[in-house]
């Protein structure tokens, strides 16, 4: 990644402000999920120890552009505290009076958590003067929140324009390593893995995909679209019956670069979309009215799991069925084995955030796979091959 990172600045004696991802899970004050904290941990404690004085800036949720206590970033600031060991101050609004007093009063090698930026509507507007007020008092600008590098919001993109240098932080750029190689510069087979219910939001990664990947293997409920493309019978499967002209240019264009398309040649179908609902497995023929596919069948497992174990670059986004429902859970399972074997085998394998994030841990299998990323939509448009504006408004070195 040719922009400045956290290793090419000098940070003695800088207040440096920093954008990460501190969208966790909370409930009734309670995080259920601390992963995105722990991972921001290398690039915060690299700066503390360098002597800066650090000021973290994040959303959660959305609170609609007016303060809303049940978004509020405290919770996580007292999280944060149990995390490191320096004092972690709390500032009740990203700007204004308050922020700069919390600023003011914290020393070098000390923490600032600011407030939801969402609170203000000038986050969403990439407002100028919003992430003016953000800036304040800051040397430089440090983005860790791969998360929210597609959006062009005033904590992400904004402030680079009145905080120079503005580097990547150390989770930032290792994203983009692993994503940058996988695409542009893999080892083959290359091989991509997309699921997930709709057709409509991997049109761009398939097609950016073609003529660069060995195969791409389709599960989920973006399957029957595909099907239906072909002629084949979906029963009461999910179907976007807009986008079936596109499924056929896509197998035809896929044809004509000489990727190999896998479909399910067999799914779990039920009566009805709950886990205790009748089911049974059908070829991909087989699917009658009355009945919906939820799963991919064991045979596409066996033959998903094959394609896998013999590539040496593998991106997977979007699980193969309802995986949340046990019953419908056994495809995306055995896809999250076969990478992990892969990944033992010497294989790069790259799990890209959302719902493919949550299967692999679920799986228990997320620390056997090369890497997990943070951030599912910024993921999915880096791999459509889109330009993140969290990195272009990055210093270039």
């Amino acid at each position: 990644m040719a922009k400045l990172t956290l290793n090419d600045v000098e940070l003695k004696g800088k207040t440096v402000l920093m954008r990460v991802d501190f969208n966790v899970p909370i409930k009734e004050g309670v995080i259920s999920d601390d992963n995105r904290i722990v991972q921001a941990l290398k690039s915060i404690n690299f700066v503390i120890d360098a002597g800066a004085k650090l000021i973290l800036t994040s959303h959660l949720g959305r609170p609609g552009g007016s303060p809303d206590p049940e978004f509020s970033l405290k919770p996580v600031a007292d999280h944060l505290a149990t995390l490191v060991d320096v004092p972690v101050h709390f500032a009740t609004d990203c700007i204004g009076d308050t922020r700069k007093e919390v600023v003011d009063q914290a020393k070098p090698g000390e923490i600032v958590l600011l407030e939801n930026v969402r609170f203000h509507a000038g986050e969403k507007a990439n407002d100028s003067d919003f992430a003016d007020q953000l800036s304040e008092g800051a040397d430089l600008f440090v983005n860790d929140a791969f998360g929210s590098s597609h959006r062009a919001h005033a904590s992400v993109a904004g402030v680079t324009e009145f905080l120079q240098p503005s580097v990547s932080g150390f989770l930032l750029e290792k994203e983009i390593k692993y994503l940058e190689g996988s695409v542009n510069n893999p080892e083959r087979p290359f091989v991509a893995i997309l699921g997930g219910a709709k057709v409509s939001d991997k049109i761009g990664v398939i097609e950016n995909l073609l003529g660069k990947v060995d195969s791409i293997l389709i599960g989920g409920g973006m399957t029957y679209t595909f099907y239906k493309a072909k002629g084949l019978p979906i029963g009461d499967s999910l179907v976007e019956d807009d986008k079936i002209d596109l499924a056929k240019e896509l197998l035809e264009k896929a044809e004509a670069t000489g990727a190999n398309v896998m479909l399910p040649v067999d799914s779990v179908v039920a009566k009805e979309f709950k886990n205790d609902a009748e089911h049974k497995v059908v070829s991909e023929d087989g699917i009658e009215d009355g009945w919906m596919a939820l799963d991919i069948g064991p045979e596409t497992a066996i033959a998903f799991g094959n394609t896998i174990k013999q590539a040496k670059t593998i991106v997977w986004n979007g699980p193969m069925g309802v995986f949340e429902m046990s019953n419908f859970a056994d495809g995306t399972f055995e896809v999250a084995k076969a990478l992990a074997a892969a990944t033992k085998q010497g294989a790069t394998t790259i799990i890209g955030g959302g719902d493919s994030a949550s299967a692999i841990k679920v799986a228990g299998l997320e620390d056997d796979v090369s890497h997990v990323s943070t951030g599912g939509g910024a993921s999915l448009e880096y791999l459509e091959g889109k330009e993140l504006p969290g990195v272009a408004f990055l210093t270039d070195k």
